[in-house]
């Protein structure tokens, strides 16, 4: 038992960064459920729920990961990359999270077209961390490598068209809005699922430094 307990280990990283990943995306969803739903207030309770529930898994992969990595001696890419990697993704968690609980704090009335239109990209963002996540495994291999950078490139492309909605949406917003309140309200909501893309992005940049140093 002594002798099992001193070998290397290699903790499943991979397989927990995917099961964030997974957690990434049912938040993101719900959220996307959420906005299209917002008008009525039992489906926008139900998936205010889900976003919580799946902000909380989350946290217990970050945990995990973190835990395991504290008593593995031997790990597939470098530690701080492991490190950096899983708590930027559960930032994104966190973000998704916070976005729909300052909706119902803010007591927003309704969706506009910019929530929505930011809303579409967060999710297209997390589906693709989802998808260069899951390629992590076989980054030895240049197909896949490739691959992955692709979809890296393609969560650039996305987070800049994100900032583009956020600018647009900040100049119709002080230009038109003439409430006060409902203009701090939006510009705040605005800010956090650009913030989405941009934490998307931030994971995507790590991926592609794994896959320059390990590829």
């Amino acid at each position: 038992m002594l002798f099992g307990k001193l070998l290397p280990r290699e903790g499943n990283f991979f397989d927990m960064f995917n099961q964030h990943a997974e957690r990434i995306v049912e938040a993101a969803r719900a959220f996307s459920q959420l906005v299209a739903n917002y008008n009525d207030p039992h489906l926008r309770d139900r998936y205010n729920l889900d976003v919580d529930n799946a902000e909380r898994a989350a946290d217990r992969v970050t945990h995990e990961v973190n835990r395991t990595l504290h008593k593995t001696f031997i790990t597939p890419i470098d530690r701080e990359q492991i490190h950096s990697l899983i708590n930027t993704m559960d930032d994104v968690a966190d973000l998704l999270q916070d976005s729909a609980e300052t909706m119902a704090l803010y007591d927003i009335r309704h969706m506009t077209d910019e929530i929505t239109r930011l809303t579409d990209l967060s999710l297209k963002c997390c589906e693709r961390v989802q998808d260069a996540v899951k390629l992590l495994p076989r980054i030895a291999d240049p197909a896949v490598a490739e691959a992955a950078l692709k979809i890296c490139e393609e969560i650039d492309r996305l987070e800049g068209d994100a900032d583009r909605v956020l600018r647009s949406a900040m100049s119709k917003l002080f230009r038109e809005e003439v409430d006060v309140r409902e203009l701090i309200k939006l510009k705040a909501i605005y800010e956090l699922l650009e913030s989405v893309t941009d934490r998307c992005e931030d994971v995507a940049n790590h991926i592609e430094g794994v896959i320059l140093e390990n590829s």
